[in-house]
């Protein structure tokens, strides 16, 4: 088995080596530079990783010598266990349920200011730099705040898109989501949408509701608009949602499918559900 293999197997199906597998080839120099991408890119997959793994992104990141694709795959790689480590933490000493995040506190603490550092130094390549940013968001900092602002009134698309992407997970910027949502560039609009639904801002509803139910947007858009559709007002999205379900291209029915199960949890209808059926003496799963 090769990392290839892998991507076509749901993280939760992964042999028991996988983290090993990945492990070896993101830092194998003799492999072939695509196969070390996707190894960077599923090492941040929760299901493999550990601080041995979150060490070689790392080390990969900040190797001057590494191939710019591979060293921006590295950095994406470490948001995810950022974004779970940050979201377990009880305080800044203990983590809440411990067996659920792969990496202690220190190493947690380490990778942030790591991260923070690469960005800030401006010998770094730009996209090295943005997507050490855009890891480093998964854990909100106070830095971070300026980053956005000054990312975002850059003028450079590159570093705008950052900004907004960024503002998904960093409080405090609505007013740029909604500017950005206006965006003629697409990049950057498809990115304002998914900041949206991470935010749960209720002032772009009408705009992804527009774009959810609207044939002739752009698939990608369209296929946002729908996850942020069930995000921003889960009580209002099933009837959207419903409809949606039932459309004859299947990547759309699916994803409003998992948009609806998604909204009916956050609404709480399924807990609703449940316990109408226990007073009737029936369990329905």
């Amino acid at each position: 088995m090769d990392v290839k293999d892998l991507m076509q197997i749901p993280p939760w199906e992964w042999p028991s080596n996988a983290g090993v597998l990945l492990f070896k080839t993101v830092l194998d120099k003799q492999a072939d530079e695509s196969d070390r991408v996707i190894a960077a890119e599923l090492a941040g997959d929760l299901v493999a990783m550990n601080e041995d793994l979150a060490d070689a992104l790392l080390s990969i990141l900040r190797d001057g010598g590494e191939p710019e694709d591979l060293r921006a795959s590295a950095a994406i790689g470490l948001g995810p266990v950022l974004e779970r480590a940050d979201t377990e933490l009880l305080d800044d000493e203990d983590f809440d349920e411990p067996e659920s995040v792969p990496i202690t506190v220190e190493k947690f603490q380490s990778l942030r200011d790591s991260l923070h550092q690469i960005y800030s130094d401006e010998s770094y390549p730009k996209e090295v730099r943005r997507r050490a940013m855009e890891a480093a968001v998964r854990a909100p900092q106070d830095w971070q705040s300026g980053a956005i602002r000054e990312a975002y009134a850059s003028g450079d698309k590159d570093w705008m898109m950052t900004a907004v992407f960024a503002s998904g997970y960093v409080r405090g910027f609505e007013t740029e989501i909604l500017e950005a949502l206006e965006s003629p560039d697409p990049d950057i609009h498809l990115e304002a949408i998914r900041a949206a639904s991470r935010q749960e801002l209720d002032a772009a509803w009408p705009h992804v509701v527009n774009l959810a139910r609207s044939p002739s947007t752009d698939k990608p858009l369209r296929l946002a608009a729908i996850e942020a559709v069930g995000n921003i007002r889960p009580g209002e999205a099933g009837e959207i949602l419903e409809d949606l379900a039932g459309s004859e291209d299947e990547e759309l029915a699916e994803a409003a499918e998992e948009a609806l199960a998604m909204a009916q949890a956050m609404s709480g209808e399924f807990e609703d559900e449940e316990e109408e059926d226990e007073d009737d003496g029936k369990w329905v799963n």
